[in-house]
């Protein structure tokens, strides 16, 4: 387990630090909504083995949290507003219909990460199970973004309707694709960029690939710096490979399904 070793940071306040250890998950969420309300904005959990729902619903963009261990499914649900750094791996559902703030994690994430994300960003080191960003948006500024530092299991991007998402592939094995198969199934809007390239087997027959244009690479650039700054990861040796853009060929994919009306 990494304890706060790499994510740093100037302390406004002490620490308030809560042991997970053997917690149940509604007791432990209490705890940090109580200490929310005691207006603590620093709040470091400890031993924390699986607990669902933490940081569910939080608004208060000054609250940071850090999670000590493997927090359980859909970490960050709903969250409006807070930064959670995560010093270990993560189950299923992370930022689960998110609409604001920031996670971090130090490690792998499970599937379905950023399921129907609305806002903030999200930023995972290593690698992602299945269905990543499914159901993504985007509306007006609400804006979200995923960078995942390693590959992705089958159906990323599935539905995707907004956002970006960024696979840097950097855990990437020569005899391996950086992603599972069914690449896009469904998606009708937002912007997927990987590094390097796809295998076309993996990618879904409705979308294509593409060049990034010059200020698709800005946002590129910009978040793959935030990301090695994060991680402590070389950007130039990031930036070193190109970037190819998956979109889909309609943004009504479906439409043919579907009986017109009178």
């Amino acid at each position: 387990m990494r304890l706060m070793k790499r994510f740093t940071v100037s302390r406004r306040e002490p620490m308030y630090e809560i042991d997970a250890k053997g917690v149940y998950y509604r007791d432990l969420n209490e705890r940090v909504r109580k200490a929310i309300r005691e207006h603590h904005k620093d709040i470091v959990l400890h031993n924390v083995c699986g607990q669902y729902y933490i940081g569910c619903g939080l608004n208060d963009k000054d609250v940071r949290l850090t999670i000590n261990g493997v927090p359980g499914n859909d970490l960050g649900a709903f969250m409006n507003g807070p930064t959670i750094i995560v010093n270990d791996d993560a189950q299923d559902g992370i930022g689960n219909t998110m609409n604001g703030g920031k996670i971090v994690v130090y490690g792998n994430a499970g599937d379905v990460v950023a399921y129907s994300m609305r806002g903030g960003k999200i930023f995972i080191e290593k690698d992602v199970g299945y269905r990543a960003c499914i159901h993504m948006k985007a509306y007006k500024e609400m804006n979200p973004t995923v960078v995942i530092g390693g590959c992705s299991g089958a159906f990323m991007g599935e539905y995707m309707a907004g956002g970006t998402l960024i696979l840097l592939g950097l855990t990437k094995k020569e005899d391996k694709p950086i992603t599972g198969i069914y690449l896009a199934t469904g998606m009708h809007g937002g912007k997927i960029f990987i590094r390097g390239s796809v295998d076309e087997r993996m990618l879904w027959s409705e979308a294509v690939t593409v060049s990034p244009t010059k200020e698709e690479m800005k946002k590129i650039q910009s978040e793959v710096k935030e990301f090695c700054n994060l991680f402590k990861i070389d950007y130039n040796k990031v930036m070193d490979e190109e970037f190819v853009k998956v979109a889909p060929k309609s943004t009504r994919p479906y439409g043919h399904l579907y009986i017109p009306g009178p």
